[in-house]
Protein backbone atom coordinates (compact mmCIF):
# COMPACT_ATOMS: atom_id res chain seq x y z
CA UNK A 1 0.00 0.00 0.00
CA UNK A 2 1.68 3.49 -1.13
CA UNK A 3 0.86 6.59 0.74
CA UNK A 4 1.08 10.35 -0.32
CA UNK A 5 2.27 13.06 2.85
CA UNK A 6 2.56 16.34 2.25
CA UNK A 7 3.51 18.64 5.43
CA UNK A 8 2.55 21.77 6.24
CA UNK A 9 3.91 24.79 4.70
CA UNK A 10 1.46 27.80 3.81
CA UNK A 11 2.58 29.37 0.80
CA UNK A 12 4.50 26.81 -0.10
CA UNK A 13 2.26 24.42 -0.78
CA UNK A 14 2.31 25.53 -4.67
CA UNK A 15 6.30 23.70 -4.29
CA UNK A 16 4.57 20.46 -3.49
CA UNK A 17 1.60 20.48 -5.60
CA UNK A 18 4.60 20.83 -8.35
CA UNK A 19 6.33 17.48 -7.02
CA UNK A 20 2.71 15.72 -6.44
CA UNK A 21 1.96 16.69 -10.08
CA UNK A 22 5.04 14.98 -11.53
CA UNK A 23 4.80 12.05 -9.12
CA UNK A 24 1.46 11.09 -10.37
CA UNK A 25 1.42 12.50 -13.99
CA UNK A 26 4.78 10.87 -15.00
CA UNK A 27 5.52 8.42 -12.54
CA UNK A 28 2.10 6.64 -12.45
CA UNK A 29 1.99 6.69 -8.51
CA UNK A 30 -1.41 5.31 -7.53
CA UNK A 31 -1.85 6.31 -3.82
CA UNK A 32 -4.12 4.53 -1.72
CA UNK A 33 -3.99 7.06 1.69
CA UNK A 34 -3.22 11.04 0.97
CA UNK A 35 -2.52 12.73 4.19
CA UNK A 36 -2.13 16.36 4.78
CA UNK A 37 -1.16 18.85 7.41
CA UNK A 38 -2.06 22.61 6.78
CA UNK A 39 -1.73 23.39 3.59
CA UNK A 40 -1.11 19.80 2.73
CA UNK A 41 -4.93 19.05 3.31
CA UNK A 42 -5.54 21.67 1.30
CA UNK A 43 -3.55 19.40 -1.80
CA UNK A 44 -4.55 16.07 -1.05
CA UNK A 45 -8.48 15.77 -2.00
CA UNK A 46 -7.78 17.52 -5.21
CA UNK A 47 -4.72 14.89 -6.22
CA UNK A 48 -7.00 11.98 -4.89
CA UNK A 49 -9.24 13.17 -7.88
CA UNK A 50 -6.45 13.48 -10.10
CA UNK A 51 -7.88 17.33 -10.41
CA UNK A 52 -4.37 18.91 -10.60
CA UNK A 53 -4.92 21.61 -12.96
CA UNK A 54 -8.20 23.10 -10.87
CA UNK A 55 -5.95 23.17 -7.55
CA UNK A 56 -2.30 24.20 -9.31
CA UNK A 57 -4.94 27.35 -10.83
CA UNK A 58 -5.89 27.80 -7.04
CA UNK A 59 -2.27 27.61 -5.89
CA UNK A 60 -1.05 30.08 -8.82
CA UNK A 61 -3.57 32.54 -8.39
CA UNK A 62 -4.34 32.96 -4.76
CA UNK A 63 -4.02 36.48 -2.82
CA UNK A 64 -3.94 36.97 1.26
CA UNK A 65 -7.59 38.17 0.01
CA UNK A 66 -8.45 35.11 -0.61
CA UNK A 67 -7.35 33.44 2.53
CA UNK A 68 -7.98 36.14 5.28
CA UNK A 69 -11.28 37.63 6.29
CA UNK A 70 -9.13 40.13 8.58
CA UNK A 71 -5.97 40.13 7.52
CA UNK A 72 -3.84 41.08 10.79
CA UNK A 73 -0.19 42.34 8.88
CA UNK A 74 0.39 44.08 5.93
CA UNK A 75 3.15 42.82 3.62
CA UNK A 76 6.29 45.46 2.69
CA UNK A 77 8.82 45.28 0.61
CA UNK A 78 12.16 46.72 1.49
CA UNK A 79 15.43 45.83 0.23
CA UNK A 80 14.05 43.41 -2.37
CA UNK A 81 12.17 41.30 -0.08
CA UNK A 82 8.74 40.89 1.53
CA UNK A 83 8.29 41.60 5.24
CA UNK A 84 5.12 41.90 7.42
CA UNK A 85 3.66 44.36 10.22
CA UNK A 86 0.74 44.09 12.08
CA UNK A 87 -1.87 45.83 10.69
CA UNK A 88 -2.88 47.53 13.97
CA UNK A 89 -6.69 48.81 12.68
CA UNK A 90 -7.37 45.53 11.81
CA UNK A 91 -5.89 43.48 15.12
CA UNK A 92 -7.92 46.05 16.96
CA UNK A 93 -11.51 45.67 15.66
CA UNK A 94 -10.83 41.62 15.97
CA UNK A 95 -10.01 41.98 19.41
CA UNK A 96 -13.33 44.38 20.14
CA UNK A 97 -15.46 41.94 18.13
CA UNK A 98 -14.33 39.57 21.21
CA UNK A 99 -12.30 37.30 18.74
CA UNK A 100 -9.24 35.24 20.70
CA UNK A 101 -6.66 35.45 17.19
CA UNK A 102 -5.18 38.35 15.43
CA UNK A 103 -7.06 37.72 12.08
CA UNK A 104 -9.93 35.47 10.39
CA UNK A 105 -9.94 33.21 7.53
CA UNK A 106 -13.30 32.62 6.69
CA UNK A 107 -12.66 33.64 2.91
CA UNK A 108 -10.26 30.38 2.93
CA UNK A 109 -13.39 28.01 4.13
CA UNK A 110 -14.91 29.82 1.38
CA UNK A 111 -12.47 28.72 -0.79
CA UNK A 112 -12.36 25.18 -0.04
CA UNK A 113 -15.97 25.09 -0.71
CA UNK A 114 -15.69 26.87 -4.14
CA UNK A 115 -12.88 24.12 -5.40
CA UNK A 116 -13.94 20.84 -3.61
CA UNK A 117 -17.81 20.69 -4.98
CA UNK A 118 -20.29 17.77 -3.26
CA UNK A 119 -19.88 15.97 -6.30
CA UNK A 120 -16.01 15.93 -5.68
CA UNK A 121 -16.42 14.31 -2.43
CA UNK A 122 -19.11 11.51 -3.68
CA UNK A 123 -16.54 10.38 -6.10
CA UNK A 124 -13.51 10.64 -2.91
CA UNK A 125 -16.16 8.80 -0.57
CA UNK A 126 -16.95 6.17 -3.31
CA UNK A 127 -13.90 5.50 -3.65
CA UNK A 128 -11.21 2.96 -1.87
CA UNK A 129 -9.00 5.98 -1.28
CA UNK A 130 -8.35 6.81 2.18
CA UNK A 131 -7.84 10.86 2.29
CA UNK A 132 -6.58 12.24 5.33
CA UNK A 133 -5.87 15.90 7.15
CA UNK A 134 -4.53 16.67 10.27
CA UNK A 135 -5.63 18.93 13.38
CA UNK A 136 -4.38 20.27 16.43
CA UNK A 137 -7.33 19.53 19.49
CA UNK A 138 -5.83 22.37 21.72
CA UNK A 139 -7.92 21.90 24.32
CA UNK A 140 -7.76 17.92 24.85
CA UNK A 141 -3.90 18.56 24.16
CA UNK A 142 -3.09 15.68 21.42
CA UNK A 143 -3.36 15.10 17.57
CA UNK A 144 -6.40 14.04 15.77
CA UNK A 145 -6.52 12.83 11.85
CA UNK A 146 -9.64 13.11 10.03
CA UNK A 147 -10.83 10.86 7.34
CA UNK A 148 -13.55 11.53 4.77
CA UNK A 149 -14.99 8.03 5.12
CA UNK A 150 -16.06 9.45 8.25
CA UNK A 151 -17.58 12.76 7.90
CA UNK A 152 -20.19 14.32 5.03
CA UNK A 153 -19.50 17.26 2.43
CA UNK A 154 -20.00 20.30 5.13
CA UNK A 155 -17.58 18.45 8.26
CA UNK A 156 -14.66 17.00 5.93
CA UNK A 157 -14.31 20.54 4.37
CA UNK A 158 -14.64 22.42 7.94
CA UNK A 159 -11.69 19.95 8.96
CA UNK A 160 -9.63 21.03 6.10
CA UNK A 161 -10.62 24.59 6.81
CA UNK A 162 -9.31 23.81 10.17
CA UNK A 163 -6.03 21.45 9.31
CA UNK A 164 -4.71 24.85 7.81
CA UNK A 165 -5.58 27.59 10.19
CA UNK A 166 -2.46 29.11 11.83
CA UNK A 167 -3.12 30.52 14.90
CA UNK A 168 -2.95 33.14 16.18
CA UNK A 169 -2.94 34.91 12.85
CA UNK A 170 -6.03 32.65 11.78
CA UNK A 171 -9.42 31.38 12.91
CA UNK A 172 -9.64 29.25 15.99
CA UNK A 173 -12.46 27.07 15.98
CA UNK A 174 -15.07 25.44 18.54
CA UNK A 175 -16.34 22.48 17.50
CA UNK A 176 -17.35 19.42 19.65
CA UNK A 177 -16.72 21.19 22.92
CA UNK A 178 -13.04 21.48 21.75
CA UNK A 179 -10.75 24.03 20.57
CA UNK A 180 -8.83 23.34 17.32
CA UNK A 181 -6.03 24.79 15.49
CA UNK A 182 -3.65 23.98 12.50
CA UNK A 183 -2.26 20.21 12.54
CA UNK A 184 0.91 21.38 12.43
CA UNK A 185 1.03 22.78 15.87
CA UNK A 186 1.45 19.03 16.76
CA UNK A 187 2.16 17.21 13.33
CA UNK A 188 3.53 18.74 10.56
CA UNK A 189 4.93 15.71 9.14
CA UNK A 190 2.50 12.12 9.85
CA UNK A 191 4.45 9.73 8.03
CA UNK A 192 3.91 8.05 11.13
CA UNK A 193 -0.05 7.68 10.85
CA UNK A 194 0.35 6.69 7.05
CA UNK A 195 2.37 3.79 8.27
CA UNK A 196 0.08 2.35 11.20
CA UNK A 197 -2.45 2.91 8.52
CA UNK A 198 -1.01 0.38 6.67
CA UNK A 199 1.37 2.24 4.13
CA UNK A 200 4.18 0.24 3.24
CA UNK A 201 5.91 3.08 0.65
CA UNK A 202 5.06 6.42 1.71
CA UNK A 203 6.43 10.00 -0.58
CA UNK A 204 7.06 12.49 1.69
CA UNK A 205 6.91 15.69 0.55
CA UNK A 206 8.81 18.40 3.03
CA UNK A 207 8.38 21.86 2.66
CA UNK A 208 11.52 23.23 4.35
CA UNK A 209 15.48 22.16 3.57
CA UNK A 210 16.85 19.28 4.79
CA UNK A 211 19.91 21.20 6.64
CA UNK A 212 19.17 24.71 7.71
CA UNK A 213 20.30 27.00 5.32
CA UNK A 214 20.12 30.23 6.67
CA UNK A 215 20.27 32.52 9.46
CA UNK A 216 17.13 34.56 10.35
CA UNK A 217 17.07 38.18 9.81
CA UNK A 218 16.68 40.56 13.49
CA UNK A 219 12.87 40.71 14.32
CA UNK A 220 11.52 44.27 12.97
CA UNK A 221 8.25 44.02 15.69
CA UNK A 222 6.27 42.35 18.05
CA UNK A 223 4.64 40.43 15.17
CA UNK A 224 7.77 39.29 13.02
CA UNK A 225 8.88 38.10 16.30
CA UNK A 226 6.38 35.92 16.74
CA UNK A 227 6.06 34.80 13.32
CA UNK A 228 9.96 33.80 13.89
CA UNK A 229 8.98 32.13 17.13
CA UNK A 230 6.08 30.14 15.46
CA UNK A 231 8.28 29.12 13.04
CA UNK A 232 11.61 27.89 14.93
CA UNK A 233 9.16 25.74 17.27
CA UNK A 234 7.46 24.08 13.80
CA UNK A 235 10.78 23.81 12.19
CA UNK A 236 11.68 21.54 15.59
CA UNK A 237 8.33 19.95 15.63
CA UNK A 238 8.60 18.66 11.96
CA UNK A 239 12.02 17.56 12.43
CA UNK A 240 11.04 15.11 15.54
CA UNK A 241 8.07 14.15 13.30
CA UNK A 242 10.32 12.94 10.75
CA UNK A 243 12.46 11.07 13.21
CA UNK A 244 9.58 9.52 14.20
CA UNK A 245 8.63 8.16 11.08
CA UNK A 246 11.81 6.53 9.87
CA UNK A 247 12.05 4.80 13.30
CA UNK A 248 8.13 3.48 12.83
CA UNK A 249 9.09 2.87 9.23
CA UNK A 250 11.67 0.70 10.43
CA UNK A 251 9.76 -1.13 12.50
CA UNK A 252 7.22 -1.65 9.47
CA UNK A 253 10.06 -2.70 7.19
CA UNK A 254 8.18 0.14 5.05
CA UNK A 255 9.85 2.50 2.63
CA UNK A 256 10.07 6.85 3.08
CA UNK A 257 10.63 8.15 -0.56
CA UNK A 258 12.07 12.11 1.11
CA UNK A 259 11.10 15.10 -1.29
CA UNK A 260 12.49 17.90 0.24
CA UNK A 261 12.31 21.86 -1.20
CA UNK A 262 16.38 21.44 -2.46
CA UNK A 263 16.32 25.64 -1.72
CA UNK A 264 14.81 27.73 1.17
CA UNK A 265 11.38 28.80 -0.77
CA UNK A 266 10.34 31.68 1.64
CA UNK A 267 11.10 32.73 5.19
CA UNK A 268 7.39 33.53 5.68
CA UNK A 269 4.28 31.24 4.61
CA UNK A 270 1.60 33.89 5.23
CA UNK A 271 2.51 35.71 1.87
CA UNK A 272 0.74 34.60 -0.82
CA UNK A 273 2.30 35.93 -3.68
CA UNK A 274 1.20 34.70 -7.48
CA UNK A 275 4.19 34.92 -9.58
CA UNK A 276 5.73 33.07 -6.50
CA UNK A 277 3.63 30.66 -6.41
CA UNK A 278 3.55 29.95 -9.97
CA UNK A 279 7.48 29.75 -10.07
CA UNK A 280 7.56 26.98 -6.70
CA UNK A 281 4.88 25.04 -8.34
CA UNK A 282 6.98 24.63 -11.26
CA UNK A 283 10.40 23.90 -9.50
CA UNK A 284 8.35 21.31 -7.74
CA UNK A 285 7.84 19.29 -11.15
CA UNK A 286 10.67 20.11 -12.40
CA UNK A 287 12.67 18.72 -8.85
CA UNK A 288 10.59 15.86 -8.41
CA UNK A 289 11.66 15.06 -12.24
CA UNK A 290 15.63 15.67 -11.56
CA UNK A 291 15.35 13.52 -8.49
CA UNK A 292 13.83 10.20 -10.13
CA UNK A 293 15.77 10.39 -13.55
CA UNK A 294 19.20 10.66 -10.97
CA UNK A 295 17.54 7.55 -9.18
CA UNK A 296 16.83 5.75 -12.26
CA UNK A 297 20.26 6.36 -13.27
CA UNK A 298 21.81 5.20 -10.37
CA UNK A 299 19.67 1.65 -10.46
CA UNK A 300 20.88 1.71 -13.99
Amino acid sequence: MRALVISGGGSKGAFAGGVAQYLIEEMNRDYQIYIGTSTGSLLVSHLALKEIDRIKHVYTSVTNSDIFSVCPFVVKQKYGSQNIAINHFNVLLNMLRGSKTFGESYHLKDLIKRTLTPEDFKILKQSTKDIVVTVSNISLNHVEYKSIKDFNYDEFCEWIWISSNYTPFMTLVKKDGCEYADGGLGNMVPIEEAINRGAKEVDAIILQTETTLYNRMPSKNPFSLMTNMFTFMLDRIESQNIKIGKHVANHNNAIINFYYAPTVLTTNSLIFNKQKMTEWWQSGYNFAKFKNKEVSALED
